[in-house]
């Protein structure tokens, strides 16, 4: 980046930082990548939040399209580091195989972000605030196809949204509600891709269960409805305590090639592992949840790290799952080790935070 440019990145910027909300706000720039005649070109930067697409491009179409979502953190050292990139970078190239399309390199995926940081270094919340800067990969097929073929020509984008703590007031346990008239994928489909036809569908019962005052919907495997797959916008994962050791828990969540391998859930159960705890990945029978077997059940994403569950609603059953009105003290460690990694307040052993010199 020339010196000219740098100086721009770095102008001060005047934002409500302890209010931010989680939405769309506008920044400096965005970075954009083609793909065409078998390569990549060097990218460039966009400052204008836009893009010229043709009418026959197979996104729009054909739904050639994968995103991600990740966070870069300003550090108690006002460094700006950025998790889990490599992870986003790898995911998305499960994504894009998915849908038939060319992805960016793990190294150019990571340098692309890295960029976007850079150039928008001045919308990263202050450390303390609460806030992060939320970083949004998209990969498209931008080349025109009237049949149903792959595009020749795709386009890689990398935006960044500065946004606040998802919860101003504490993290409080919300009701989930499950979903008996519509399955989220197909057993072998797409649903292990970030692609947005998995999520567009998922719209109408989220609307509808939120006017019934459920703020999250949960799905069940599409073949039988009896084993538990993920929330609509998150991954599904449950600790059970231990009575003979107060201390050593057991982590629990899904294994099933239907659902998203979150990067949040797969640093729980890393995390988990570290404090000597099991972790199992295994088939979840909903039955469990009935049965009670379950001290702590939550909603795990980059949004919001976890979110506790306190009810789960199947019908007419009510199955209460937690009495608490906050993080019990499984999740809670989860939750406090994963922000304070973050956030640059205890040592990053796990090698999460990148660059390690910081931005």
């Amino acid at each position: 980046m020339a010196v000219e440019e740098l100086n721009q990145a770095n102008e001060v910027v005047d934002l409500d930082w302890a209010n931010l909300d989680f939405s769309y706000r506008p920044t400096r720039c965005h970075v954009k990548y083609i793909w065409r005649n078998g390569e990549w070109c060097q990218g460039e930067s966009v400052f204008e939040p836009y893009i010229t697409l043709h009418i026959a491009a197979t996104a729009l179409h054909y739904g050639q399209e994968c995103f991600e979502g990740l966070k870069a953190f300003r550090g108690k050292d006002g460094k700006v580091r950025i998790f889990r990139a490599k992870a986003n970078a790898e995911r998305m190239q499960h994504s894009a195989k998915a849908t038939t399309m060319q992805a960016p390199s793990v190294d150019m995926f990571v340098e692309a972000v890295e960029r976007v940081v850079k150039e928008n270094i001045a919308y990263v919340p202050p450390f303390g605030c609460g806030g992060s800067l939320y970083i949004r990969p998209l990969l498209i097929g931008s080349g025109p196809q009237v049949g149903i073929r792959p595009a020749e020509e795709y386009t890689f984008i990398v935006f960044c949204v500065p946004v606040g703590d998802y919860y101003k007031g504490g993290i409080k346990p919300v009701p989930a509600f499950v979903v008996e008239d519509f399955d989220r994928t197909a057993p072998q489909g797409v649903g292990s891709a970030k692609v947005g036809g998995n999520y567009a569908p998922c719209i109408i019962s989220n609307i509808e269960a939120y006017k019934q005052g459920f703020p999250i919907t949960l799905f069940l495997d599409a073949k039988s409805h009896s084993y538990v797959e993920e929330f609509a916008t998150s991954n599904f994962v449950a600790i059970t305590h231990d009575d003979s050791d107060g201390e050593k828990f057991t982590l629990v969540t899904p294994d099933s090639a239907s659902i998203l391998q979150s990067i949040t859930r797969q640093s729980l159960c890393e995390l988990a592992k570290s404090f000597g705890w099991r972790v199992e990945v295994r088939p979840v029978a909903f039955q469990e949840i009935e049965d009670g077997k379950f001290q702590e059940i939550a909603a795990c994403g980059t949004a919001v790290v976890v979110t506790p569950i306190k009810t789960v609603v199947r019908g007419s059953k009510v199955i209460v799952t937690s009495e608490k009105e906050e993080l019990d003290v499984g999740f809670q460690r989860l939750y406090q080790a994963v922000r304070d990694i973050q956030n640059g307040i205890i040592e990053d052993k796990l090698g999460w935070m990148t660059p390690r010199e910081g931005i």
